[in-house]
């Protein structure tokens, strides 16, 4: 029962998540079952789930066949995966409009459906979202409404042609998306090269659709940037329009097409071109004022780090110690005090503050290896300026011990044990064979 699915999916639930669930339980439109409420009552309030205890808990005594526990199990994993897609599903106001008006539609209720049409007309007209999602909603709307009135009036086909564009649009949108997206994979790692079909692809949408909908003129900018990365002016015109964002993209997507700017411009960094600290810092600034580069309230640590290299490259160092104390509490926990402490220190390095970050490195555990290793990286920097010559020497056997002992490896291990040598040359230290 510890690995079970069920047990890891109620303990995937936050506590107000648990609430919610068990009022779905209680509903007996959902859920006619007392025994099934029992065991998600006693899920919750077990950390450790023994099959004892619950059959216990369920049927008032131990001796009772397993397969009757399991059986419950099952019944409970059911109504609580489809307690998860009614929450999805009541997420999306447009589409139970949509499924609002099917049912109108269905029933002959022309009054019904006529109203709920015109509000979700409405909807849609006053809404900013060009994405394909939108368009899938518009061709839900006109299809619906065609349905009803080709009953009426079999020669009007205003409402189908419409439903055709939006399906178009909706097709030709969602399909740029997914060739960025698989054009970002083929970037990160050894793939085979692009399809026969993506030229007629992007050739298709910009010869149909790039002057006429907005989400596609920025999905082909986005391609040919990831593309063709040595022509710069890709990059500026994707640039350009992400930073004058206009809403026709959800928060979810707009954060899938910083983070592919931003790897851009850390593509470039890689390449020796300095100057992208800023291109990427102006992409960084606007992303988090918008929480565009937030996952689910949460900054990744490595955003939060490469963010501080960043501010730091280009001497924006107000602006950087605001960004390390406002966005402390939005890190994952677990990793929150230690990527803190070692920004901080970064911070304080550049203003030629040893002290503190001598007193800040000491202060907090790092797990991953890499940070790790940064943070060696720049004790010894810290001891080198403070002509702390027998601490560096000190530091520098410990660090090299470490990555001995770590394992490190590839390029990684290759680079540091560079800086180790290098570092015992410049200190007049012996260097490592």
């Amino acid at each position: 029962m510890e690995k079970s699915q069920l047990r890891q999916l109620i303990f995937s639930f936050s506590a107000a998540e648990k609430k919610e669930a068990r009022k779905f339980l209680e509903s007996p439109f959902f859920n006619q079952r007392r025994d099934v409420l029992l065991l998600f009552d006693w899920f919750c309030a077990h950390e450790t789930t023994e099959s004892v205890s619950a059959k216990r808990h369920l049927f008032g005594e131990a001796l009772v066949p397993d397969q009757e526990l399991r059986l419950r199990m099952t019944y409970l994993h059911r109504l609580l995966e489809r307690y998860i897609a009614q929450k999805e599903m009541e997420s999306d106001e447009v589409a139970m409009r949509l499924h609002l008006l099917s049912g109108y539609r269905k029933r002959g209720l022309a009054p019904q459906f006529e109203r709920v049409r015109k509000g979700l007309e409405k909807t849609l007209d006053n809404s900013h979202l060009r994405d394909a999602s939108y368009h899938e909603s518009l061709f839900g709307l006109h299809w619906e409404t065609h349905q009803r009135t080709h009953v009426l009036n079999p020669t009007d086909l205003g409402h189908l042609r419409a439903a055709s564009v939006a399906a178009d649009a909706a097709y030709i949108t969602l399909k740029l998306r997914l060739i960025c997206l698989l054009t970002a994979h083929q970037m990160l790692y050894v793939a085979d090269s692009h399809s026969a079909w993506e030229a007629e692809v992007i050739d298709f949408a910009e010869k149909n659709f790039a002057r006429t909908q907005p989400a596609v003129a920025v999905y082909l900018h986005c391609y040919r940037m990831m593309r063709y990365p040595e022509d710069e002016r890709h990059f500026q015109q994707f640039k350009q329009l992400l930073l004058g964002d206009s809403g026709i993209f959800p928060k979810e997507e707009m954060h899938g097409l910083f983070i592919w700017a931003a790897n851009y411009c850390v593509r470039r960094l890689n390449a020796g071109e300095k100057r992208y600290f800023q291109e990427v810092l102006d992409l960084y600034k606007p992303g988090l004022e918008s929480g565009y580069l937030l996952e689910n309230g949460v900054l990744p640590r490595f955003t939060y780090h490469n963010v501080v290299a960043a501010g730091l490259q280009t001497g924006d160092h107000e602006w950087v110690s605001y960004f390390i104390h406002q966005y402390k509490n939005s890190l994952e926990k677990p990793y929150r005090e230690s990527a803190f402490s070692f920004n901080l220190a970064r911070l304080e390095f550049a203003r030629k503050n040893y002290g503190a970050v001598l007193d800040l490195l000491q202060k907090a555990n790092y797990r991953d290896i890499l940070v790790n290793l940064a943070t060696k990286t720049l004790l010894l920097k810290t001891y080198y300026e403070l002509d702390e010559f027998d601490l560096l020497q000190s530091h520098l056997d410990a660090m090299h011990n470490y990555i001995t002992r770590k394992r490190v490896i590839g390029y990684h291990r290759a680079n540091y044990l560079n800086i180790i040598r290098y570092a015992s040359s410049a200190a007049g230290a012996s260097v490592f064979q």
